[in-house]
């Protein structure tokens, strides 16, 4: 099985470092248009709950997007944070931020 850290020049390792900033771009695009909501006299349409709710997904988007990203600079991207083990590449194309190899994410 190919991981990312073996990837790390490749075409792949630049697909997840594109597909990582699209994200943390949208849920930058998704927070400001979500603050100016809150600001409106009705909220723009959301419920007092949703809105926070969504706000707080997208803030957690963009704290995770922007781990990934700064683990790709360092180095560390592609390396489970528990084991140290390579995550499968598979795994990174499914979810770019992830922290934690499979059997690692389960353990928690």
């Amino acid at each position: 099985m190919t991981t990312a850290t073996e990837r790390r020049d490749g075409e792949s390792w630049t697909l997840l470092q594109t597909m990582l900033e699209e994200q943390f771009t949208l849920h930058t695009h998704r927070l400001t248009e979500l603050t100016v909501s809150a600001r409106l006299p009705r909220r723009g349409g959301y419920d007092d709950r949703t809105l926070e709710a969504s706000a707080a997904a997208a803030r957690q988007g963009i704290a995770d997007t922007a781990h990934a990203l700064r683990r790709m600079s360092e180095g560390t991207y592609g390396r489970c944070e528990e084991c140290s083990r390579p995550i499968p590449l598979g795994r990174l194309r499914a979810q770019p931020h992830a922290r934690y190899c499979t059997p690692c994410h389960r353990s928690r």
